[in-house]
């Protein structure tokens, strides 16, 4: 056992037997040594040392895993698979509530046919449900009317449904007039495809006296193109006429109408300019998925514009869709075919129909050089119209050397040439992003 002797400081400065010891740990001095060490043996250390700006700090290069947010409804988030099935097999709630546990299931593994065994909601019923509670929601986030979106909670998915190609915007709109005329689901569809051809129609007569924001004129354009399809005059043109006056919103539509109802422009003889109008080739930009949105399409057989006249004098005549699911059927075997929506140029075009593949746009006769594209292009032509008439028309001829090309009928009476491969009904290009450059009536030659 040490003595109380052992314990008195060390004053000896040569000797620092805590110097080493302190400088290490101070702070075991504080709390062991019962003295106080020498001023001459120790300074005053700090332990941290603060800078005079903090340092910038590091960018965190990791970001941890968020899941998205759940989509289902609160109150369903907690049920199992059966539970969440039980709800759709009892419709317990909102349609738009229960509908996102469809998608939820087909991520467990669920099928179509296997939900409607359980619950009775068929495959169409489920992807109409999933499709309309999407749009339901585009249409709170771009804050719709909420008096209109209450029209929706207790049914309407299948009007919804109709509006799903309409950008969000147009389904604001849309959606308001559904509610204010009180359209049914086919009504509905009919609004969306006029609405959503209506840019389309540029170059249509009278396109120009309605009014693309209003759903209305939209509808209304549709109907009155569809009565210059009839006889004037004729019951099926009065009657879509009336249709059009109808649902027109703006006054330049009605007025338009009511000229037409009163015999309009078509009682009128027809000048030199009005012929050159109506004969004039329609030009047509595809869109995409536009074959898919079609109600009825068009299968015709293409040849190559560089091929000689042989390949389009074997190109078959006429191909038939028939029995319960439409198959198509041509008279003989060919190689390449093209499907095209069933346009007004070719809802007639039974018989002789063909298509012929160029590779440049500036194969065809228009004047305007911002439009001598280097563009693939498809003329559709009739076979069963060869005399050359018309001065204003476009027709297929053979190139000298080979090969076909398109030109006017006065160019080709220029030529002494009275008979063509046929006349070009329509002209289409290929889709794009950009589809706002239809030509205008100074393009042409």
């Amino acid at each position: 056992m040490l003595s109380s002797t052992s314990l008195n400081p060390i004053t000896n400065p040569k000797i620092p037997f805590f110097s080493s010891f302190s400088i290490q740990s101070p702070s075991l001095l504080s709390f062991h040594l019962p003295f106080s060490p020498s001023k001459t043996l120790l300074k005053p250390i700090s332990a941290t040392l603060i800078p005079s700006t903090p340092p910038p700090q590091q960018q965190q290069l990791y970001q941890p895993f968020r899941p998205p947010p759940s989509p289902l409804p609160p109150k369903f988030r907690s049920l199992d698979a059966q539970g969440r099935l039980d709800v759709l097999a009892n419709r317990n709630g909102l349609w738009f509530e229960y509908a996102p546990l469809i998608p939820s299931l087909y991520q467990e593994g669920f099928s179509p046919p296997s939900i409607e065994e359980i619950t009775g909601i068929t495959g169409v019923e489920q992807n109409r449900l999933i499709v309309a509670s999407q749009v339901r929601e585009s249409l709170i986030q771009s804050k719709t009317d909420e008096d209109v979106m209450s029209f929706f909670d207790t049914g309407g998915a299948e009007l919804l449904y109709e509006i799903r190609l309409l950008s969000a915007s147009q389904r604001a709109e849309a959606v308001r007039y559904i509610v204010e005329n009180g359209l049914d689901a086919k009504g509905a569809q009919d609004l969306a495809r006029a609405m959503k051809d209506f840019p389309r129609r540029k170059m249509d007569k009278g396109w120009k006296s309605f009014e693309y924001g209003l759903p209305g004129d939209c509808l209304s354009f549709m109907y009155y193109r569809l009565s210059r399809e009839h006889r004037n005059p004729s019951e099926q043109r009065t009657a879509a006429l009336m249709q059009a006056l109808q649902v027109a919103e703006s006054e330049s539509a009605k007025k338009e109408v009511s000229e037409q109802l009163e015999g309009g422009e078509d009682e009128k003889p027809e000048k030199d300019d009005d012929l050159e109008y109506r004969v004039r080739v329609p030009v047509v930009r595809m869109q995409f998925g536009e074959v898919a949105e079609a109600t009825s399409v068009v299968v015709l057989p293409v040849c190559m514009a560089e091929e000689d006249t042989k390949e389009l004098l074997e190109a078959p005549l006429e191909c038939r869709s028939g029995g319960d699911f439409g198959v198509v059927e041509a008279e003989k075997g060919w190689k390449r075919w093209v499907v095209l929506p069933s346009w007004e140029p070719l809802a007639g075009l039974r018989h002789g129909g063909v298509v012929v593949a160029f590779s440049d746009a500036r194969v065809i006769p228009w004047k305007s050089n911002r439009w001598y594209k280097e563009e693939a292009i498809l003329v559709v032509m009739d076979r069963n119209r060869k005399e050359v008439e018309v001065d204003a028309a476009f027709y297929l001829a053979m190139v000298d050397g080979g090969g076909l090309k398109v030109d006017t009928g006065s160019a080709l009476k220029e030529m002494g040439v009275k008979e063509s491969l046929g006349t070009v009904v329509l002209v289409v290009r290929p889709p794009k992003e950009e589809s706002d450059d239809q030509l205008s009536d100074e393009d042409w030659e």
